[in-house]
């Protein structure tokens, strides 16, 4: 199960411990999905019992632990001191829509942000655990990055006819569909395939575990990719938004093996400036 290993500090510890019990409720969530309750958020967008309990149960786990800590929650925003020096910034439940529908890919993602000046943070460690196949990816800065107890390693592949991409479709409501397609449009003819699994940390976690060459998606929350950045970059990865800088905590994700990421950027970077110069003025 989750990885009890000398490598963790404790900070990482209590992580992991914490991911770990809001899992198992999760997992028996998931096991009786049909009489939770769920709300609509927005077109296409949930939340259910499962999200705020799993929350509830991070929020006592980590706050009796660290309560120092400020949290950045999905469903239940901004807590804690305003001059943080530390913060976890936490999704209880990425994938809601394959949760509810019994698709067992989905994961509790929760990342550890540290404030480095007045203006400045930076992303630290990472936790992402899929408790329906027992996979938790998890990395520390400058100590490396994991699944369970195995060191991960991004793929080595080059050649993008070889090169399996990730990414995330706009659903009903959301915008950006045209910035999609003409991303799209351009990658299709050049790889072996193009995923959309539903989750964009465990999208990332993959990316770092060689699943993937690479993922691209515009308009993340910062609770969808804290811990996953952290992730990939320690397994070798490089994660940049389309322009070449730090996504944190824009949500505008470009990530790939060192070999294929300037491509990956170059062609999602086009993409958007096309639908930009296609769209059409107001007045």
């Amino acid at each position: 199960m989750a990885p009890v290993s000398p490598r963790l500090t404790p900070a990482m510890q209590v992580l992991t411990a914490a991911v770990t019990k809001a899992g198992k409720r999760l997992l028996r969530d998931f096991g009786e999905v049909e009489q939770l309750q769920v709300s609509v958020k927005g077109p296409g967008d949930f939340v259910s019992q499962a999200d705020l309990r799993s929350e509830e149960t991070l929020r006592q786990e980590l706050t009796r632990a660290r309560p120092n800590f400020a949290f950045l929650m999905e469903e239940s925003g901004v807590s804690g001191a305003e001059d943080w020096e530390w913060r976890w910034v936490i999704d209880p439940l990425d994938g809601t829509t394959n949760f509810l529908h019994g698709i067992p890919h989905w994961a509790i993602s929760a990342g550890v942000e540290r404030r480095i000046s007045p203006e400045k943070t930076e992303l630290v460690a990472g936790c992402v655990y899929n408790p329906a196949s027992d996979e938790m990816f998890w990395a520390e800065k400058g100590v490396g990055a994991f699944l369970n107890d195995r060191r991960l390693r991004v793929s080595g592949r080059r050649d993008m006819l070889q090169a399996v991409f990730a990414t995330g479709i706009p659903f009903a409501g959301v915008p950006r569909k045209a910035e999609f397609s003409a991303i799209l449009n351009r990658i299709m003819p050049q790889v072996a395939g193009v995923r959309r699994f539903g989750a964009a940390a465990l999208d990332l976690c993959w990316t770092a575990a060689g699943r993937y060459e690479g993922y691209w998606e515009i308009g993340l929350k910062p609770w969808d990719c804290a811990a996953g950045i952290v992730i990939l970059r320690e397994a070798g990865g490089v994660v940049t938004d389309p322009d070449g800088e730090d996504p944190w905590p824009s949500g505008n994700i470009v990530a790939g093996n060192p070999n294929l990421h300037p491509k990956l950027r170059e062609i999602v970077a086009e993409g958007i400036a096309a639908a930009r110069t296609a769209a059409p003025r107001a007045g």
